[in-house]
């Protein structure tokens, strides 16, 4: 019986806390999903090609982490954050990226979020369709001779579906483009 306990009680001291990002991962699986939708390459104009998904990965992160920082889910944000990194971490060395050197590519992937997290925040501020249309010029690549008025009208409509849909349907990652 005490050795039981005993076992017990070392057991409870050694169990390593679960990891809170794992709550999210369906959420981050979901962005996923949702940036590799055929119709966004297809019909909106944006490259098929990894510039081109990583853009749409960035853009559809980004506007779920505003929707949620504007709910104030600062702390899942920051896990949504630290999914992206683990991920973008894993792409860049299943292709062959070296450890020296992944840190500089995961700095430079953090800095792309955050800034299209700005572009995008100030964008949808404005009533003016033209700002996200111009916030999108800058931050996605498009096929050769395409606008982005198609991505820009279906992102937010993206971003009028998150307002619309409580922090718990999101943080659950129940979304839709």
């Amino acid at each position: 019986m005490e050795s039981r306990r005993a076992v017990s009680l070392l057991q409870r001291l050694f169990r390593s806390a679960p990891d809170p990002r794992e709550a999210l991962r369906p959420l981050w699986h979901r962005v996923v999903e949702l940036s590799r939708d055929p119709a966004l390459y297809r019909d909106d104009g944006v490259a098929d090609t990894v510039p081109g998904r990583f853009d749409m990965i960035a853009a559809i992160l980004a506007l779920v982490m505003l929707r949620l920082e504007a709910e104030g889910h600062a702390h899942e944000t920051a896990l949504l954050a630290e999914l992206f990194v683990a991920d973008m971490d894993a792409q860049l060395r299943e292709t062959g990226v070296g450890d020296i050197v992944v840190g500089k590519h995961i700095g430079r992937l953090m800095s792309v979020l955050g800034g299209r997290l700005g572009a995008l925040r100030q964008a949808l501020a404005s009533d003016d369709p033209a700002e996200l249309e111009a916030a999108l010029d800058r931050n996605v690549t498009m096929l050769e001779g395409r606008d982005t008025q198609d991505l820009a009208r279906r992102l937010r409509g993206f971003a009028d579906k998150l307002a619309a849909l409580d922090a718990p349907a999101v943080l659950e990652g129940r979304i839709a483009l």
